[in-house]
């Protein structure tokens, strides 16, 4: 069967944009508790339209897969990552997809942006006083374990000790993967190829490649490509992405730890994915400008580039 990717509703697996900026989120809170002269159009626009309704409202980047297994009935909810914003993400998106749960977890890594909410997966979890449920699978390298384990040490203990009361918190059952594209695992039926990369030149980050019938690769946090991940995403070594998604954090300059404008614009050429999407942006991004420009280069190029938006769902043969 041939990859498809489609924005209508079809009922079969479906990429949920959960956030698409990055860490401190847009609107920047700097931006209207001091606000420049004149102000910040895209931040400022957030106080009179509703996140609905505004593709510049942009919380931690994060994504929900929606697999349709192959009975074409039972649906399996992944999640990348859970940041600073789960809650309202669940409060917004969540709601509006009429998602009801979430049957496993992957992280990227474990800065702020992409763990922070993990105490809130309570809330998409079967409601039990004793903590008597099914601990949700978490997949996730030892380097983030053991820092997991000192932020959230309630949430990576196993056993209470002796006198110790009962408080429902988040049941997680931690998985380690390797940062290895050569061990892929399985995560709720669908298997995933680790792609590390760096993000900044002193910490390795995952992004991740998945998908039999379309492939997609998500990489939420990267400044260079290792060599071999690269090869493996790329059209001319090996098989062409239907979908890169990808980091993109200040629309003009560079910066030390993630992708910026010119340098994923870049990488998109180099990968040549069928197409592509950007996420992670700051409030330097205006979503319709952008877009406009990027449908310019993308008809020079090829490739179609545009900026992913909160609350996108994209229906996708997986």
């Amino acid at each position: 069967m041939g990859s498809q990717i489609d924005n209508g509703a079809n009922g079969g697996s479906s990429l949920i944009f959960l956030g698409t900026g990055c860490s401190s989120a847009v609107p920047n809170a700097r931006c209207l508790i001091q606000p420049s002269d004149p102000p910040c159009k895209v931040c400022s626009d957030s106080l009179s339209i509703p996140p609905e309704l505004n593709p510049n409202y942009r919380c931690n980047t994060s994504l929900l897969i929606d697999y349709l297994e192959d009975d074409g009935v039972s649906h399996r909810y992944i999640l990348i990552d859970v940041g600073k914003c789960f809650r309202e993400q669940v409060l917004r998106w969540f709601v509006r997809h009429k998602i009801p749960r979430v049957d496993s977890i992957i992280l990227t890594h474990e800065h702020a942006d992409a763990v922070l909410g993990l105490d809130d997966i309570r809330v998409v979890q079967p409601f039990s006083p004793t903590n008597d449920i099914e601990p949700t699978p978490i997949y996730l390298t030892q380097f983030a374990m053991d820092s997991i384990s000192v932020k959230f040490s309630y949430l990576a203990t196993k056993k209470l000790k002796e006198g110790q009361e009962v408080r429902r918190v988040a049941q997680l059952d931690w998985r380690i993967i390797e940062s290895n594209h050569e061990k892929p695992f399985l995560c709720s039926g669908l298997e995933f190829v680790p792609l590390p990369v760096m993000h900044g030149e002193d910490y390795v980050c995952l992004g991740f490649l998945f998908g039999r019938k379309s492939r997609v690769a998500y990489i939420s946090d990267v400044s260079r490509f290792i060599p071999s991940t690269e090869s493996v995403i790329s059209k001319s070594g090996n098989q062409q992405l239907d979908l890169l998604i990808l980091d993109t954090l200040y629309r003009g300059g560079s910066h030390n730890t993630h992708l910026c404008w010119d340098q994923s614009l870049d990488a998109v050429k180099r990968i040549c994915p069928k197409k592509a999407l950007l996420i992670g942006m700051t409030h330097e991004y205006d979503h319709d400008r952008d877009n406009e420009i990027l449908s310019e280069w993308s008809c020079r190029e090829g490739i179609p580039v545009q900026l992913a938006h909160d609350g996108l769902r994209l229906f996708i043969d997986l």
